[in-house]
C-alpha cells in the first residue's frame, strides 16, 4: 500500500485508476472508474496518494472530479475483506494518510459532485477545500446500516461541514439526501445545472 515518491513528467502514465491533467497552474484529477461508479479500491486510494505527493510545484489548483456520471459510490464492497482490530486500523490510517494529502497538500482542491457521492466517496469529497455539486449528486453514508466503520474521515470531515447530528442522522437512518437538501445542509458551496461542475470549479 505504499505510496511512492518521483518525478511528475510520467505521472499522468503511471495512474492507471486515475486520470490525470495539467492545464497551466491547473491539475485535473479524474477518478477513472466508471464502470463501479468511480468506487474506491485499495489501489485507487494509493493512486491518490501518490498523485498528490508528486504534483508539479507550479500547480495552484486542483480540480477533483469523476469519469462518467457518478462522483464516487465510496468503497468497492466486492473488494471488502475481514481485519482484525489491528488490520481495521492499519487499513483506516492508510485511507487518512490519502485524504490528508488532500486537504493539507500544497495546492487547493475543488472537487465536482455528480451523481453518487456516497460512504468513502462524501469522505473523500469532504478532504476538498471546495465542492461545486450538480443537480445530480447525492449524498449518503450507508457504513452505518452495513456494519462498516467511517474509517476515511466520515466520522471527522463530514462533521464539520454539517454537525455531529445530522451526520448520525445519516449514518444511522441510511438517509440519502439530494443535491439541494446537501447544499442546504452545507454538503457543497455552489449547486450548478448538470454538466456545468467542471466549468464551474473552473472559473473558481
Amino acid at each position: 500500500m505504499s505510496p511512492t515518491r518521483s518525478g511528475p513528467a510520467d505521472l499522468p502514465h503511471r495512474l492507471d485508476l486515475l486520470k490525470v491533467e495539467f492545464d497551466g497552474a491547473i491539475a485535473s484529477v479524474r477518478l477513472n472508474r466508471p464502470a463501479k461508479r468511480n468506487a474506491l479500491s485499495d489501489p485507487m486510494i494509493t493512486q491518490l496518494h501518490t498523485c498528490f505527493v508528486n504534483l508539479p510545484d507550479s500547480v495552484r489548483a486542483i480540480v477533483l472530479s469523476g469519469e462518467g456520471d457518478h462522483f464516487c459510490a465510496g468503497l468497492d464492497l466486492s473488494e471488502l475483506s475481514e481485519h482484525s482490530v489491528a488490520g481495521g486500523i492499519a487499513h483506516s490510517r492508510f485511507w487518512h494518510a490519502a485524504f490528508d494529502q488532500l486537504q493539507f497538500g500544497r495546492a487547493p482542491v475543488i472537487a465536482v459532485l455528480r451523481g453518487a457521492v456516497v460512504g468513502g466517496g462524501l469522505e473523500l469529497a469532504s478532504a476538498a477545500h471546495i465542492r461545486v455539486a450538480e443537480d445530480s449528486a447525492i449524498y449518503a453514508l450507508p457504513e452505518g446500516q452495513r456494519g462498516l466503520f467511517v474509517g476515511g474521515g466520515g466520522s471527522a470531515r463530514v462533521p464539520r461541514l454539517i454537525g455531529a447530528q445530522r451526520v448520525a442522522d445519516m449514518m444511522l437512518t441510511g438517509r440519502v439526501l439530494s443535491a439541494e437538501e446537501g447544499h442546504a445542509m452545507g454538503l457543497s458551496d455552489y449547486l450548478v445545472e448538470p454538466g456545468y461542475g467542471f466549468e464551474r470549479a473552473l472559473e473558481l
